[in-house]
């Protein structure tokens, strides 16, 4: 009889102790039914029945990997780029709103910038009706999140082939790029019957930031605080919206950006008019600063 072949009644003993003793604690909470946390909502907390409005939203739905929706014949034969599945915006006009009103779903799983940091793009970068830089950079680092989780899947299927050296070239350079993963979350993610899920559990953090960029909203040139939760009758259902509309705040805090101001005096007289009309007790300067210089003079 080998040592370790002694030792196994020693084991079993040691684990029957263990188990004892973990059920005797569990049975303390209830086991092996745990009756969970009671809670009970009080019709008097106005926290119970906000809570209650946003579990009964929907969710907005989407897929990761992203679905593929080729339109053209390349794109059939080679595959369509991955591109977001966002919320869409509904702009709308009216002479008592203004302009630039729009509205969106409201969804239990949407996401807003910061008030301060939306506030920094629109004051300080001028980002405020052309959205085309933000949308790039959503759709740059969504395309950017795809191509890393493809890298790392394949990453994965290389550890399971065994004739393969991934530290040797070409392979060197694909366990170069990730690799200082499994280095990252060290001692975080314990290795299950020898197997290491430091991939597996990184692919899955990775979706879920490329997915959040799905349910990402910009609101600009008004910012997140500023929507208003009403209901609207879209395609015969009555659905939960965000509605922005009226007069955006950082045009009454700020100055107007000065291209906007000359786009509405030389092209868009009537958006000018307007609000010359609706907002002149607010002293809002709405013409453009060579005009303001002229008149000056």
């Amino acid at each position: 009889m080998s040592l370790d072949e002694k030792f196994v009644p020693v084991q079993n003993m040691w684990y029957d102790f263990v188990r004892k003793f973990v059920e005797t604690i569990a049975k303390l909470f209830g086991y092996p039914n745990p009756p969970g946390m009671p809670y009970e909502f009080d019709g008097t907390d106005p926290r119970s029945s906000q809570f209650e409005w946003l579990v009964s939203l929907p969710r907005h739905k989407t897929f990761w990997p992203p679905l593929q929706r080729p339109t053209t014949l390349f794109e059939m034969v080679f595959g369509a780029t991955p591109k977001p599945d966002i919320i869409p915006k509904y702009f709308y006009e009216s002479k008592e709103e203004g302009f630039y009103n729009f509205y969106i779903e409201n969804y239990r799983n949407i996401y807003f910038l910061p008030d301060w940091f939306s506030e920094f793009l629109q004051v300080k970068l001028q980002i405020c009706l052309d959205l085309s830089v933000l949308e790039t950079i959503r759709e740059t680092l969504f395309l950017a999140f795809f191509v890393y989780a493809q890298i790392v899947i394949l990453r994965i299927t290389l550890s399971w082939l065994i004739y393969i050296n991934p530290y040797r070239f070409p392979w060197s350079y694909l366990a170069g790029a990730v690799d200082w993963t499994e280095d990252a979350f060290l001692g975080l993610v314990p290795s299950i019957l020898g197997v290491n899920f430091t991939g597996t559990i990184f692919l899955g953090v990775l979706g879920v930031f490329a997915d959040a960029l799905n349910h990402l909203v910009f609101t600009m040139p008004f910012l997140p605080s500023e929507a208003e939760q009403t209901k609207l009758l879209i395609h015969q259902q009555l659905k939960d919206v965000l509605v922005f509309h009226y007069l955006p705040i950082l045009w009454y805090r700020h100055p107007i950006p000065n291209d906007l101001r000359e786009f509405w005096y030389y092209q868009r007289p009537d958006i000018l008019t307007y609000l010359q009309s609706m907002y002149q007790e607010l002293n809002i300067q709405f013409l453009p600063d060579a005009i303001l210089e002229s008149l000056h003079q």
